[in-house]
């Protein structure tokens, strides 16, 4: 599919794009998301609430 060149090339991209300290940041909220769809794909409202309360508690 993909060559290993294109994904270091890629994975460096992201870091250069993102930063190495938000990495962390939006991993985890991309696991928060896809288990929260996970759960309970017919309700994206109480996906969208939980995430405003979490950003309100940062």
């Amino acid at each position: 599919m993909f060559s290993p060149m294109t994904v270091i090339i890629i994975v460096i991209a992201i870091v250069l794009l993102f930063g190495a300290k938000k990495l962390p940041e939006l991993a985890k909220a991309m696991r928060l998301s896809v288990d929260e769809l996970k759960k309970d794909p017919k309700e994206p409202k109480k996906i969208e609430e939980k995430a405003e309360e979490k950003k309100e508690e940062a």
